[in-house]
């Protein structure tokens, strides 16, 4: 399984950015699909999470109505939409793949060991 996550970079503050992960040895239609972010000093943090079926949606506190998760599933990409973007954002983004949904809502129990598979990280860089 491969996650290739890209669409980082630097960007000003209000501005925005879609982050793309395309995969392979996996379909985005059989996994659960999330994105991550992990700041300088900080823990990673769960960002948004899509369902397998593509039909329900979830978002950390601190991104929702800014953040926007999808998927191409001719593509086997998922993305994240970045608007309203703050200096609060800029971070290691991961992608991420679990065989079940609510593993994402029980990250803060069981850390990274708990999502199936992680992609290597994008970074995003939001100035002031």
């Amino acid at each position: 399984v491969q996650l290739q996550a890209s669409g980082g970079g630097l960007v000003r503050a209000g501005g925005s950015l879609r982050l793309s992960c395309a995969a392979s040895g996996l379909t985005v239609r059989g996994y659960a699909m999330g994105w991550f972010r992990q700041a300088p000093g900080k823990e990673r943090e769960f960002v948004a999470a899509l369902s397998g079926s593509g039909g329900s949606t979830f978002y950390g506190d601190s991104v929702k109505g800014r953040f926007t998760i999808s998927r191409d599933v001719a593509r086997n990409t998922v993305y994240l939409q970045m608007n309203s973007l703050t200096p609060e954002d800029t971070a290691v983004y991961y992608c991420a793949a679990d065989r079940r949904y609510s593993d994402y809502g029980d990250y803060k129990y069981h850390g990274i060991g708990g999502i199936d598979y992680w992609g290597k990280g994008t970074l995003v860089t939001v100035s002031s």
